[in-house]
């Protein structure tokens, strides 16, 4: 099979519901895809209500909504009835509480029932949901918790006494904890959320919140600096429920599988709220990653739709290909992917393997939603993180020097029309799903636009049929010897050798160039690390790259420093390579080896490159 394309991948017995790019991108439009969602029946517009609701009230009310597979493989199913009265239970329980429309609810769990019902139940009393990975420190939560102005906080006993007790003299706002597994103690402001929820009628009616009321707050991984905080509204709703329709395909009967943890905002947007918009059934999976287990839900649960991230895919190229021919994974008609770049070698491997074309889409934290995605309809060239979906204005950004986005004179953006050039990745502005704001750091958001358009602050290349090429985040291209080298390229063809699993490149000061390239590879199991591998994986690179482009230095590095969500933090690379301070490491995934025992980490998403 070529590496340059690969045709649609479009299940003979399921018509995408993008069947031709060009027509459905002209003629789209966001109030037409705001008509087909409900809207509230005074007016206005609730996520909890299009995600549950009215669904609830139809005739999918029996339909599972929410399938839940426990860690001892026991299985708990939600209908979308049963699904409103937990909601309303939970609304209500913020009423009796006091807690008021706007005020900030976070989530801190794993992926448990109680969690999917606080988040809907959240937007349904008209708070703001907010989630946070549980594996974070005390310090990242105190963070977050502290510039989130929380009023609420629901999580287990366990990562409260652990992870939140010691702080609470140090968080004035927040009011309220409700544990999901224990019992409360309401002189400290600590209750039991099931005591709470077993009082309540659950009968609540989503509240009359506009579509540009608050509704998610979102903090960034943290892969390039600290993490801020996007506030999202409503009407993102309306974006989701197109994007995973678009993007994801989803069709009324699919049972979808989102293997991001909620904590982040793919398993937020795209685990909980797009699918539950199209009245599918979501698998929701408590354990952490194993391949075994995962090949065989897919199988089990015969799942159609599934949506997973680059560095759980590599994972499971890493356990071979004789556990996925053991699955029958005949069922699926979609794999998605997002995180960070997908490499080229990953989509060519799922196509001829797992028998499916991986389809890479782009977008971030603070986008809401997907922007930028290949499509089954559509051929799908590896490398590629596709096209701009319909009523999304995707431009690239001339950069200077610095890889700043610069302006005309007139103070408009200087666009690339021309196919190949580098820039900037920039969004026109008034997709539903864009955030609102940083949450208290005005200046900030309001250096992230000019002329009506996003700067999203990743660079990108376009070719001449519109598809798009991922560079590199501006503050990780590697400038040496007049060339700019975006370190997405040379980690896949790093990639591309069998003794390399991961790879992490970054620059490293020079007299004469610079910067020289210098690359970090873990290595495959049973690979050894000598000088003759170094100079092979050097060659190698030469061979695909190009001397200029080629890194000079290789080095293994077993455990490349990642955030949480699994993108690698070249940034820490950096710092340690040249003895500066790290920064930021809240959402540092821990080293296994220094830390046995630690939780695990959970495969984003995120998008949020």
């Amino acid at each position: 099979m070529s590496h340059n394309t690969i045709p649609p991948s479009s299940r003979p017995d399921r018509v995408p519901n993008l069947v031709d790019y060009d027509a459905e991108h002209s003629a789209f439009r966001w109030i037409d895809a705001e008509a087909r969602l409900e809207g509230l029946p005074g007016g206005g517009l609730n996520i909890a209500h299009e995600a549950v609701d009215r669904h609830a009230a139809g005739l999918l009310a029996d339909r599972v909504a929410l399938r839940f597979i426990h860690r001892d493989d026991t299985v708990t199913d939600l209908t979308y009835a049963e699904l409103a009265k937990a909601t309303s239970r939970f609304a209500e329980v913020l009423a009796m509480l006091g807690v008021g429309r706007g005020e900030r609810v976070v989530t801190l769990a794993g992926r448990v029932p109680e969690l999917y019902t606080a988040a809907l139940g959240t937007l349904k009393a008209g708070a703001v949901f907010c989630p946070l990975f549980s594996a974070f420190g005390p310090e990242p939560i105190h963070q977050r918790l502290a510039k989130g102005n929380v009023a609420v906080l629901v999580t287990t006993a366990s990562l409260y006494r652990r992870k939140v007790a010691a702080l609470r003299e140090r968080l004035p706002e927040l009011r309220h904890v409700l544990l999901i597994d224990g019992d409360g103690d309401p002189d400290a402001g600590v209750h039991s959320l099931a005591e709470l929820m077993a009082q309540m009628p659950g009968e609540a009616p989503p509240a009359d919140t506009s579509a540009e009321d608050p509704a998610l707050l979102h903090f960034t991984s943290g892969s390039t600096g600290r993490p801020k905080g996007a506030l999202h509204v409503h009407r993102a709703v309306v974006a989701h429920h197109a994007t995973g329709g678009y993007a994801l395909d989803l069709h009324p009967d699919d049972i979808f599988w989102c293997t991001a943890d909620p904590g982040w905002v793919t398993g937020t947007s795209y685990g909980i709220i797009a699918p539950l918009t199209h009245g599918v059934t979501v698998i929701v999976d408590e354990a952490d990653f194993n391949a075994r287990r995962w090949y065989r839900i897919l199988d089990e649960q015969r799942v159609t739709v599934w949506y997973t991230a680059p560095t759980a895919i590599r994972m499971l190229m890493r356990a071979g290909n004789d556990l996925p021919a053991e699955a029958d994974l005949s069922s699926l008609a979609m794999v998605s992917s997002v995180g960070e770049p997908l490499n080229p070698e990953a989509v060519v491997w799922g196509a001829e393997v797992l028998g499916h074309t991986i389809h890479d889409n782009w977008w971030q934290t603070e986008t809401g939603g997907i922007m930028v995605a290949n499509f089954p309809a559509c051929e799908v060239r590896p490398g590629s993180m596709g096209r701009p979906l319909p009523g999304i204005d995707v431009a690239i950004a001339a950069v200077d020097s610095n890889n700043e986005p610069t302006v005309n004179d007139d103070g408009s953006l200087r666009l690339i029309t021309e196919p190949g050039g580098e820039g900037m990745i920039a969004i026109g502005t008034g997709w539903p799903s864009m955030f609102r704001a940083y949450l208290h750091e005005d200046e900030r958001y309001t250096r992230s636009f000019v002329d009506g358009w996003y700067l999203s602050g990743d660079l990108a290349t376009r070719d001449i049929d519109g598809y798009l090429w991922f560079v590199g985040r501006a503050d990780d291209v590697i400038k040496t010897a007049g060339h700019l080298i975006g370190p997405f390229e040379v980690e896949s063809a790093l990639m591309e050798h069998p003794s390399v699993v991961e790879a992490g490149v970054i620059g490293v000061p020079d007299e004469l160039a610079g910067n020289i390239v210098k690359a970090f590879v873990t290595l495959a199991p049973g690979v050894e690390w000598d000088d003759d591998l170094r100079l092979e994986l050097i060659g190698h690179a030469r061979r695909r790259l190009g001397a200029a482009v080629a890194p000079r230095e290789i080095a293994c590095e077993p455990h490349l420093p990642k955030t949480r969500s699994g993108k690698i933090m070249r940034r820490v690379l950096r710092a340690r390579e040249l003895g500066e301070d790290e920064g930021d490491l809240s959402t540092l995934e821990p080293d296994p080896d220094q830390n046995p025992g630690t939780d695990e980490p959970t495969q984003e998403s995120p998008h949020d490159r």
